[in-house]
């Protein structure tokens, strides 16, 4: 099982309505809820670690996961609101306004749940929920609790208008990319991280200090993963982009999907990974990411979409 921990949110995404007028349609997110709702769909057993709201968006975020194969086992519900993200599709890469006050992901405390079990393969971790107390400290509890015995991933998904201390929100990063054994991350991201500076190079870094495997994704200009052994690169799908919301979390979701469909998805597995075994999970991803892109929302594909 691969569990997402993280938030679950209300996207906003811009519409039109039928007199033209501006407007905003509600949709399922969540970067974290994201990544799960596509290993789900995919075929791969999942869960999600993280509150849901009981009022009316909760309840659409709980039956999507449902919907989508993945189990509430380590998802707790509380009356507390549902964390709101208003998207902005002027730019190259979505702008985000998040509404976040003391939401039911926020003040989640996964210590009112079991351990996790002896099923779970691999824990994701990233985004905004890796920001603010006291959720930031709780899910870093979490991290370390596992690590060591099964695979961590992390990415994590710059969300600049919710960091108010950029050298702390900075060093934070450092310290999970440092204990995780897949960080995936953007060129963007990278680039609000470490301005300037080669990804080669920050790559390199978090592999010395302890990563296993660093993914930086560049929109699209394709894939490049790097090893202890060198680097493999994936170029992207062609398709026609409806908008780019969640296809860096669909591709997570491919990657981690991939492997452990493959049987890679271990602390070893991951740290000895051929190329060749790489470049396929690199590739499926991709392909599970075009088709995110493809339609409007993070709206990842089921596995019947995708050739073997």
């Amino acid at each position: 099982m691969i569990v997402s921990c993280g938030e679950a949110l209300i996207d906003f995404l811009p519409v039109k309505d039928v007199n033209g007028n501006d407007s905003y349609q509600p949709k399922v997110g969540g970067s974290p809820y994201n990544v799960a709702l596509t290993t789900g769909r995919l075929g791969i057993p999942t869960g999600f670690l993280g509150g849901i709201s009981t009022d009316f968006f909760g309840e659409l975020l709980a039956e999507e996961l449902e919907r989508s194969q993945v189990s509430l086992k380590y998802t707790g519900r509380s009356a507390r609101p549902t964390t709101l993200a208003f998207v902005s599709l002027l730019h190259d890469e979505p702008q985000y306004a998040f509404f976040d006050e003391n939401s039911a992901g926020r003040l989640h405390d996964p210590a009112i749940h079991e351990p996790v079990g002896d099923e779970v393969e691999a824990l994701h971790f990233g985004s905004i929920s890796l920001i603010p107390e006291p959720i930031v400290d709780r899910l870093a509890a979490v991290m370390d609790a596992n690590r060591g015995k099964r695979v961590l991933c992390y990415d994590p998904n710059v969300r600049p208008t919710l960091i108010h201390d950029r050298d702390a929100f900075s060093a934070r990063v450092e310290q999970f990319a440092h204990g995780a054994d897949i960080v995936k991350i953007s060129g963007a991201d990278l680039e609000w991280l470490h301005p300037g500076v080669d990804p080669e190079t920050v790559a390199a870094g978090w592999l010395a200090a302890g990563a296993g495997l660093v993914v930086v994704t560049r929109g699209g200009n394709g894939v490049t993963a790097y090893t202890p052994t060198g680097s493999v690169f994936s170029p992207v799908v062609p398709v026609t982009i409806a908008d780019t919301v969640g296809a860096g979390d669909s591709f997570t979701g491919g990657l981690l999907a991939r492997l452990s469909e493959k049987g890679h998805l271990t602390i070893d597995g991951v740290r000895k990974i051929d190329h060749a075994a790489l470049k396929d999970a690199l590739d499926f991803a991709n392909r599970v990411a075009a088709i995110t892109c493809s339609r409007a929302g993070a709206n990842p594909p089921w596995r019947h979409e995708l050739a073997a």
